[in-house]
Parts: C-alpha cells; structure tokens; sequence
C-alpha cells in the first residue's frame, strides 16, 4: 500500500507555490520525496525555494510571469531542464478581482482568465507533451478548480469563469490523455484562510461568520489540508481516477 503513495525522486512543477495552497501543496510534495520546481510572479519564487532548502528538501525557484506566453513557455523549459524530466505538474497560480459584474473592468477580466485559465490550459498541454515523449508515457496533471467550479459568487464573474473552465478544459483532456497514461483531475478547494480570502475571513464582514455557518468542518481550510488530495493525485494511488473534480471544503458543498 506505501508503494501507491510512493513518489520518491519523482519531478514536479507548482506554479503558485509561493505561497498559500501552492505553497502547502508544494511543501506536502516535497515531504514525500519530490524533487519541486516551485513558480511565482516576483522574487518570492527563488526566496520559497530558499526556505524548502533550508528544511533539507530538493527545490528552485523561478519568476515567471503567467499572462506572457513566451515567459510562461521559457520557464517552463527552464524547470523541467533543472528537473531533468517531468512527472506531476500542479496548476495552482490564481488571481482574484473584485467588482460588480455590471462594472467588472474588461481588462481586469482578461488578466484573471489568462492566468487563472489559459496559463493552466497551456502548462497542461506542455506537460502532456512532456510525459508523451517518455518510453513509456506516464504523468500527473493536477488543476486547481473552486467551489466556483459549481456555483457563481458575487462580485467574482472573472473568477468564476475562469474557474469552471479549468474544470472543464481538464474533463475534456481527460478524454483524450487517459489512455496514454496520463492523469488529469482537478483538486476544487473550498473556503480557504489565504491572502486572496482575507477580505472574507475578516470577522467584520458578515459574510465570514456565514460562510464557517455552513461548513460542517466548523472552520476555515488551511493550506496543509491541501497536501493529502495532492499526494493522492501526484501518485500511483490515483492511476484509475481520471477527469475527476475533488472538494477539499470541509463539506461546505453538501451542506
């Protein structure tokens, strides 16, 4: 049973592994013995990397920023060069803009889908292409979708959009890549204590106390939380599951 969980010297990229569920994720990888290539949009990339090493685990850090094609397809040759090779890329860079969806600015809505969307369609397929060259093809393809996956939010139509999608896009992948070896799922977190929610967790705005109302867990997620669903997904354990949407919401879903 250890040997399904067994990732040991295995390669991966994580983009947003900088800080929030793409650090917890990261770090969750490289406690099982994964060699990590963490990506971020400033010099925090090399910074994380820094504090992996220190703790004794294998990882770098690049500065890419997602919205620039080249940049996003350089850094991805360039991680998968100090890897040497690829087996598990987890998509979880994001970002978020906030306003009424009948004043939500068109181009804050074409930066929060070209990071969130088309930057995880892109890396996927580069990664794809990656596991297809091996001798036999094997690989990991790990997309962070939301609880706006499901439904819409309020003030959030950028994200919501963006985020569907990439539950969507990693179905149809799926399709086409499950008999070739390839894993593609997604991992949807639920209400998360991240920098990105801290205008929700604030106890001021009425919305924090109504949201820990519905989850059953009776608390906010955490990045660690995250690290379980991921090594499930990075591993041999989840060579059957295929085009899956997995919450991590502490039941706030079915509540």
């Amino acid at each position: 049973m250890n040997n399904l969980f067994d990732i040991k010297g295995w390669r991966a990229i994580v983009t947003g592994g900088t800080r929030g569920l793409g650090y917890g994720m990261a770090e969750g990888l490289m406690e099982a013995g994964a060699k990590v290539v963490v990506v971020g949009s400033t010099e925090k990339a090399e910074t994380a990397a820094k504090s992996f090493c220190h703790k004794g685990f294998w990882c770098r850090g690049i500065k890419i920023d997602l919205k620039n094609r080249e940049e996003r397809i350089c850094g991805f040759e360039k991680a998968v060069q100090l890897l040497g090779g690829l087996d598990i890329i987890i998509n979880a860079a994001g970002i978020q803009r906030r306003y009424p969806c009948e004043e939500f600015p068109m181009e804050d809505w074409q930066s929060v889908l070209e990071v969130n969307l088309t930057a995880a369609f892109e890396l996927s397929q580069l990664a794809a292409k990656e596991f297809l060259k091996k001798e036999q093809p094997y690989g990991k393809i790990i997309n962070i979708a939301s609880m706006l996956s499901f439904f819409g939010g309020f003030t959030v139509p950028a994200y919501a959009a963006s985020k569907g999608g990439v539950a969507q896009f990693s179905k149809a992948m799926c399709n086409e890549l499950a008999n070739k070896g390839i894993n593609v799922n997604c991992i949807a977190p639920g209400y998360m204590d991240t920098e990105m929610n801290t205008a929700l967790t604030d106890t001021k705005n009425p919305r924090c106390a109504e949201i820990v109302g519905r989850i059953p867990a009776g608390r906010w997620g955490l990045p660690e939380d995250m690290k379980g669903t991921a090594l499930f997904l990075a591993s041999h354990a989840s060579d059957y599951v295929n085009g899956a949407v997995i919450p991590v919401d502490g039941g706030y879903l079915v509540k």
